[in-house]
């Protein structure tokens, strides 16, 4: 979503009470490495699952001079009476320019430990319109772009912490995130619960939280819904929620599949310095 603004006639001297006044800082994501138990929040649906577990580990670097890195890897382990343990290991490597204008992706998705569901590998691009253009190597070589203006997933981050920021209760966005075959753009409607000020609700927090210095931070409880660009039933794919940090950090995870939830808990943190990188 951008902002244009079009103030013809107006002299420079007659603008600036106003950008003084809602200047702010760019928002600065923290690097940081977190691992996130899983377990099942809810059951239900056809799929026969009845119980789950499993882990989220992720390393987050880099900064909007350098570019941003995310190493991520979730492993999951859905039990039914009928179907037995089903593992799945989904792995994903992706760097995005500073700017939000580049991003390269890779992942893989194994099950059972031997089966190769998927392997993504591709570039993405967004022109000076917002439009994408998307280049697959896995899993075919093939070439794709899609009007209306999208972003990346570092970038739709950012825009929910100004949105909070802002005190805005909604966020809609087109997002691209290579994932699935590479081949899809979501739709999304983030909604951003009341502000939850620094030192607040101290008790309800992971030990991993505690001990650092998000407690001096602001948050936001988010819920994002992904739905699939263009169609009609608006039922979403993927819906997660969580709370998100000003810094970028995120805990107390839900992630709903339709047919069943997880829980993700914070269960350790390592925050590294920023790079005081002042764009």
């Amino acid at each position: 979503m951008r902002l244009f603004v079009a103030a013809f006639g107006l002299s420079i001297a007659s603008l600036t009470p106003a950008v003084a006044e809602t200047a702010k800082a760019p928002v600065q994501l923290a690097p940081h490495r977190a691992v996130y138990d899983l377990s099942l929040l809810r059951a239900g649906g056809s799929n026969g699952v009845e119980n789950a577990k499993g882990r989220i580990a992720m390393e987050f670097g880099g900064d909007a001079c350098d570019g941003y890195t995310l190493k991520y890897r979730q492993v999951t382990i859905l039990t039914g009476s009928e179907s037995g343990a089903n593992t799945m290991d989904v792995q994903t490597a992706t760097y995005e320019t500073g700017d939000g204008r580049t991003m390269h992706f890779k992942s893989t998705s194994v099950r059972q430990g031997m089966i190769k569901d998927s392997e993504v590998d591709g570039d993405a691009k967004i022109g000076p319109d917002g439009m994408l253009n998307v280049d697959l190597k896995q899993p075919r070589k093939t070439a794709f772009g899609a009007t209306g203006e999208t972003v990346f997933p570092t970038e739709h981050l950012k825009r929910l912490i100004e949105a909070g920021r802002r005190g805005d209760t909604t966020l809609s966005v087109r997002v691209y995130d290579g994932s699935n075959k590479g081949d899809k753009v979501y739709d999304t409607l983030g909604l951003i619960g009341r502000k939850i000020e620094p030192g607040t609700a101290l008790t309800s927090l992971e030990e991993a939280v505690r001990k650092g210095d998000l407690a001096s931070l602001a948050r936001w409880p988010i819920t994002i819904s992904y739905f699939e660009d263009g169609k009609g039933d608006r039922t979403p794919v993927y819906r997660i929620s969580f709370e998100l940090f000003e810094n970028g950090i995120s805990r107390d995870l839900r992630l709903d599949y339709g047919d069943f939830s997880l829980k993700g808990e914070l269960k350790s943190l390592d925050v590294q310095k920023t790079s005081g990188c002042a764009r």
